[in-house]
């Protein structure tokens, strides 16, 4: 009996040694976090595109819903409208374009109130059915899918040289075929996000030879539930994002002020894990690495290698994005962009602005510099901007002219230096 014990134990050890398990990557995995609904995140006013895609410690305008709500109390214009058009692949199509308007109204000397409406058009898709083909008729059906948000902002006034603000925001996505069978059980997608931030406007100072106000601003974006197209899909996480800026106004007499703007963003989603297959394998040279030739067995596909769990839900995966990259530390320095911006003025009637983005080749490539103007006559606003990518892969924004309207309703009846 003693002797068969002993036998059972030396076999045991020594399948223990020599049957393994090992977990082998995929190759070409990525690991760029990808999200439901980016339109959100396309500058659709040209004064930011101008300064690199930048708005959250930017001055106040009528866009700033999009950027940092909690500017609107700092305007010195009571209310106001916003208008803007941007085309989207403008060198391959004409018809895909973002559009946007934004109203905002300065309640009181501590708060604003501010609502807007963005819509993204992918525009027409001309389908040919089956049954149409059939028949030999080729009139196509058009559809329009399309995406948009709804949302309304409220901030207040908390110090002479602070304010926050929240906005609740309405996202739905349409991009089902409808004529197309197979996409039947697609439908729209919708959700809710909310926005929280917080702004910074310090008092003019005197320095030797120039006056100078220091700017900063924070927000949080797309607060809110994950989403899918349909039942049987998979849930997609809103783009939701860390803004933070800060900048200075060089302020050289009363007719010429130079803005400099300084942004980091970055996204609160978790990064994508690195994906392999997990083998069982007889470990011949019993020195617990796996080595090329040696006999395995397939015993799972698409295992965690290295890496979270992202099915996780939108509150987890906003803590867990700070730190679940497969790379580390190095890796999540990657994930922040950031973007520098310069705004010259001239008695507040004609600007000049210059920016540029920066995004890492491992995480979008994105790679682009910017330029634009704005002129002012009365009560309207004229900003247009124009784009250069910098990168090998081109923005699909590349050689777009942006358009800008912005109407300032009632008297100039606030001062805030």
């Amino acid at each position: 009996m003693k002797n068969k014990l002993t036998l059972i134990v030396v076999l045991f050890a020594v399948f223990s040694i020599s049957a393994q398990t090992v977990v082998i990557p995929n190759e070409n995995d990525t690991r760029v976090i990808t999200t439901g609904m980016p339109f959100v995140l396309i500058a659709a006013d040209a004064r930011a595109a101008s300064m690199g895609d930048m708005g959250v410690a930017t001055s106040v305008d009528a866009f700033s819903q999009q950027w940092n709500a909690s500017k609107y109390t700092f305007s010195e214009t009571k209310s106001g409208i916003g208008v803007s058009y941007t085309p989207y692949l403008s060198k391959l199509v004409n018809d895909i374009f973002l559009g946007n308007i934004t109203y905002f109204n300065r309640l009181d000397e501590k708060s604003a109130f501010a609502a807007s409406f963005k819509y993204f058009s992918l525009g027409d898709i001309e389908i040919i059915t089956e049954g149409q083909a059939n028949a030999g008729d080729f009139s196509p059906l058009i559809e329009r899918p399309n995406e948009l948000t709804i949302d309304v902002s409220y901030s207040l006034r908390l110090a002479d040289q602070f304010a926050m603000a929240v906005a609740m925001r309405y996202l739905r996505s349409d991009l089902r075929i409808q004529s197309a069978s197979q996409f039947v059980d697609a439908g729209a997608a919708s959700t809710f996000g909310v926005d929280i931030s917080g702004y910074y406007q310090g008092e003019e100072e005197a320095y030797n030879d120039f006056n100078g106000r220091w700017r900063g601003g924070f927000a949080i974006q797309n607060l809110g539930p994950k989403f899918k197209y349909d039942e049987a899909g998979q849930e997609n996480f809103q783009p939701t994002m860390l803004r933070l800026g800060g900048g200075f106004d060089f302020i050289f007499d009363n007719y010429n002020k130079l803005a400099v703007t300084a942004e980091v963003t970055k996204l609160l989603v978790p990064t994508p894990p690195i994906y392999g297959d997990e083998y069982n394998y007889t470990d011949a040279n019993n020195n617990g690495v796996y080595d090329d030739g040696e006999e395995t067995t397939l015993v799972e596909e698409n295992v965690i290698y290295k890496g979270q769990d992202p099915n996780v839900n939108f509150l987890s995966g906003i803590f867990q994005s700070f730190g679940d990259a497969p790379g580390g530390f190095s890796e999540e320095i990657k994930e922040f962009t950031w973007a520098l911006g310069a705004e010259y003025t001239y008695q507040d009637a004609f600007a000049f602005r210059a920016g540029y983005f920066n995004e890492s080749k491992d995480k979008g490539a994105r790679k682009f510099l910017a330029l634009g103007a704005g002129f002012k006559y009365n009560v309207v606003n004229i900003d247009m901007s124009y784009l250069f990518s910098t990168a090998k892969v081109q923005s699909p924004l590349e050689g777009t002219l942006r358009f800008s309207l912005t109407f300032n309703i009632g008297a100039e009846t606030y001062r805030e230096f």
